[in-house]
């Protein structure tokens, strides 16, 4: 007997009891809660011929973006091929055996049609909506979810997070109002979406509206904290409202606590580390051991990255705590990479290589030459993925390299971009007077 989800989708090879504990699976998976790996794990447990039961397991050792996650994913991917039996199975499996093969947008096209032909396939708008962010579309994440909405309704079990992607989407285009609009209708929705909390944290940020932020973030902290996925992440855009008012001390004791106190062991927290010490650094605050523990744990991350992404802030690391040893290394990967083929080739070719050699060159105190790699590649950075908030850094390292170049008319230049942009941020005024002060030409 064919057994469905409560979608209607057909499950081959699933049971009633399976399906029951695969649809537990999903909703962990779409809250960003607990285990959602080990619950997948007890479904296949119940029935091995489950076919998007493997399937699933693939997405979610992948979307991580850990090497050995990829390496996890291929396997998946092996075990689900003589399972399936559906079209939309079947697109499932293309798009994880691409994606587990490092091919982000062969991956992200396969499941945009899916979500056209499967619009109530909440799996494949979620990841399809990840992909998305891992490839730097603003377009498609915004535009992949917007396409199902009118296909849903809000007591459909999982609707909220639909809102929660497209407020993120609407976002990273730029379409402030309508994202915090939408990103408090899925906290509403469902008190604590940790992925709604996180499309409004972008809003406030983007707009320079701190202590908004602030507040946003810490005033039920616990509710999209608890037991998350995403609590590290989300700390971390707290972290960021303090920074830029300047208030060092309690961006250290968020580090120092939810970010990065239980020591996190896997690529997206560390790089969200690296990204937070890298921008202390760049204020000339002194974080003592904290860069040596993290590149330790960034040299124990196993085997080789499919996500250059995750490099470049390895790099971060490494130049932070003074291992040239290890810089080396992680160029030396981002240089075979960028001659290889497959997503991360564009990936490291296009952005990752020169933004890695920038770091390392700004570590060596080249900062004209940090300098002279960034500026041709900022403006073309969303090609190796993650949001603006994400890639500020680099805006941020050119200022300072700009600075400490005493290059006064590449200072003036991109602290007035940057004022155009964030015309409500104290540190951004601070750079402002201080590329105003400089009365010299680069040497």
């Amino acid at each position: 007997m064919t057994v469905y989800d409560g979608e209607g989708h057909a499950l081959t090879g699933a049971t009633g009891e399976a399906r029951d504990l695969f649809e537990h699976s999903l909703a962990l998976q779409r809250c960003y809660l607990g285990d959602p790996l080990q619950a997948i794990e007890r479904t296949i447990a119940a029935a091995p011929d489950f076919a998007m039961a493997h399937i699933t397991r693939g997405w979610m050792n992948v979307i991580g973006t850990e090497p050995r996650g990829f390496s996890n994913a291929r396997q998946c991917h092996s075990a689900a091929v003589p399972l399936v039996g559906t079209s939309r199975e079947r697109a499932h499996l293309e798009a994880l055996g691409a994606l587990a093969n490092g091919c982000f947008q062969a991956a992200g096209a396969v499941l945009q049609r899916l979500s056209i032909d499967f619009p109530r396939d909440l799996l494949a708008l979620q990841i399809g909506h990840h992909i998305d962010f891992f490839v730097g579309d603003a377009r498609m994440m915004r535009d992949r979810i917007a396409r199902a909405l009118p296909e849903w309704t809000e007591d459909r079990p999982g609707y909220h997070l639909l809102p929660a992607m497209h407020a993120f989407g609407l976002e990273e285009c730029g379409a402030y109002a309508e994202a915090e609009q939408e990103g408090r209708r899925a906290a509403a929705l469902r008190p604590g979406e940790s992925w709604a909390q996180h499309a409004v944290a972008h809003v406030l940020e983007m707009q320079g509206r701190l202590k908004e932020g602030i507040a946003w973030m810490r005033d039920d902290p616990d509710l999209w904290s608890k037991d998350s996925l995403l609590a590290i992440h989300n700390w971390w855009h707290t972290a960021l409202y303090h920074l830029d008012l300047g208030e060092i001390d309690e961006v250290l004791a968020l580090y120092d606590g939810p970010i990065f106190g239980a020591r996190p062991p896997f690529a997206l927290p560390l790089g969200d580390a690296a990204a937070l010490l890298w921008r202390l650094m760049l204020r000339g605050v002194d974080v003592g051991p904290r860069w040596a523990v993290l590149a330790d744990l960034w040299a124990k991350v196993e085997g080789r990255s499919l996500y250059a992404f995750n490099d470049a802030h390895a790099v971060m690391a490494y130049v932070g705590a003074g291992r040239p040893d290890k810089t080396a290394e992680t160029l030396a990967g981002l240089e075979e990479a960028a001659r290889g083929s497959g997503s991360n080739a564009v990936f490291s070719r296009d952005v990752a290589l020169p933004v890695a050699r920038a770091f390392a060159a700004f570590g060596d105190g080249d900062f004209a030459g940090s300098a002279a790699l960034l500026l041709p590649v900022i403006p073309i950075a969303h090609r190796f993925g993650g949001s603006h908030a994400q890639r500020d850094v680099l805006d941020l390292t050119l200022i300072e390299a700009a600075f400490r170049a005493n290059d006064g008319p590449l200072a003036r230049a991109v602290t007035a971009q940057r004022k155009a942009a964030r015309p409500r941020s104290p540190f951004t005024d601070e750079m402002f007077r201080r590329a105003h002060d400089i009365t010299t030409a680069p040497t």
